[in-house]
């Protein structure tokens, strides 16, 4: 669980620096300038994301089990992975309804992620690292909202439906196949 805890501090700390000490982060770049601010929180990133891999890798050969599985939470679970693969594929399909009404889609995908994950898991580990996820989306997520920033173009019924079937299909990537074959665990299954 160690590594598991260092890689979740190491990376999602360097993610919630914008969030969290916005002057601290300016004057690294001032410092380090832009190249080297962003070779460092590369690094960072992905030396956290390489331990969170690890650390949950082992926590799995050895899981902590806090409360019996609750039926049909996969099923829930599966459901808001439709609600949050639709939100992110809103991040990136261009003038969608979506990205125009909530500004901040892809951060709404890491907290329906992190929440479907939590009550379909009932590992210390799998509390660990969801919740972490959450719980940095919801500080993320307040802190972007509080930020000023562009504006994102209206949307148009094309960009609405494109990002629909980006979402679905990314959906039924992970539920029918990418799941179970990355991880070992059919979510469906």
């Amino acid at each position: 669980m160690t590594w598991l805890a260092l890689g979740l501090a190491l990376f999602l700390g360097i993610h919630l620096i914008r969030a969290l000490a916005p002057q601290w982060r300016d004057a690294q770049m001032a410092r380090l300038g832009e190249k080297g601010w962003k070779g460092l929180y590369t690094l960072v990133s992905l030396i956290g994301f390489g331990l969170i891999l690890w650390g949950f890798s082992q926590a799995r050969l050895n899981p902590i089990v806090l409360w019996p599985p609750i039926h049909g939470m996969n099923h829930a679970a599966a459901s808001l992975m439709l609600v949050a693969m639709i939100l992110m594929a809103a991040a990136y399909v261009p003038r969608n309804h979506i990205k125009a009404k909530l500004q901040h889609p892809m951060t709404l995908s890491v907290k329906v992620w992190a929440f479907a994950h939590l009550i379909a898991n009932n590992t210390l580990a799998d509390v660990m690292l969801f919740g972490s996820f959450l719980v940095w989306a919801i500080l993320v997520f307040r802190a972007a909202r509080r930020r000023p920033g562009p504006v994102p173009a209206a949307g148009t019924l094309a960009g609405t439906a494109a990002t629909i079937a980006v979402g679905v299909a990314l959906w039924a990537f992970f539920a029918f196949w990418a799941h179970a074959a990355w991880l070992g665990i059919a979510p469906l299954g």
